[in-house]
């Protein structure tokens, strides 16, 4: 019984034991994170002052997840925000770019004049990338399009709701009118043929249908010709010559 005590004693003690253990490795990580926290802004501080925004940019996402209390975005992160999206656009990286510019809108840092021209860079980029991308669509490069309308794309929203799927049902509608119009030609159905060639609402499909539409045309003028033709016809056999007519009169 006497071997047995010191065991049962230990037993008795091993909840506080992995108790006080397991606060002692909790309290030390606490205190890492807190040294690393109050490292950080100068470490950011430094990445900024020496142009090495992705640094900037990886020390102050560690900062906001080591603050567990609500507090103001840095105003270093802010520039390495502004600079690093303005370098990214410039490399033509829009889906970073957009990125880095709504972080710095959201974060709300900085002077009312500063934050109203971030929203303003913002709101152009957004636009160029529309511009740009309609242009493409309309050169008939639609992949590029729709890779170029990624960035601006919301995940989650209802289908419909993009200018992307926009695009695609303008595409595709022509694609298929394209087709009917081949149809139409092939079986000489010459007035449904126009009528589908009038329904074609996009350049690059308007000039892909231009041979067909030259070929619709000219069989549409033939036919009238020929029904113009018929419906004059030629002059009964009883009928006066103008020449002795005007021999007679004068």
């Amino acid at each position: 019984m006497s071997v047995c005590k010191p065991a049962l004693a230990l037993r008795r003690h091993l909840p506080r034991l992995w108790l006080i253990a397991t606060l002692s490795g909790v309290a030390g990580l606490c205190g890492a994170a807190y040294w690393w926290e109050q490292q950080l802004p100068e470490r950011l501080r430094g990445a900024a002052s020496r142009g090495d925004f992705e640094a900037c940019l990886r020390y102050g996402e560690q900062l906001a997840e080591l603050r567990w209390l609500s507090q103001d975005a840095p105003t270093e992160q802010a520039i390495c925000r502004r600079r690093q999206a303005a370098l990214s656009w410039g490399e033509g990286d829009s889906n970073k770019a957009l990125q880095l510019q709504s972080q710095l809108v959201i974060s709300g840092v900085g002077s009312q004049e500063q934050r109203d021209r971030d929203r303003e860079r913002l709101t152009q980029w957004r636009k160029q990338l529309q511009d740009d991308a309609l242009e493409l669509f309309r050169a008939g490069e639609l992949d590029a399009a729709l890779a170029t309308l990624q960035p601006l794309e919301i995940k989650g929203q209802r289908p419909g709701r993009q200018l992307s799927d926009s695009l695609r049902e303008t595409w595709n509608r022509n694609r298929i009118d394209h087709q009917r119009l081949k149809n139409k030609v092939e079986r000489q159905q010459w007035w449904e043929a126009l009528s589908v060639l009038n329904q074609l609402d996009h350049p690059w499909w308007q000039s892909h249908a231009l041979p067909l539409r030259q070929e619709v045309e000219q069989a549409i003028q033939s036919l009238r010709d020929k029904q113009a033709h018929h419906s004059h016809g030629t002059l009964p056999a009883h009928t006066v010559d103008p020449e002795r007519l005007n021999a007679s009169v004068e």
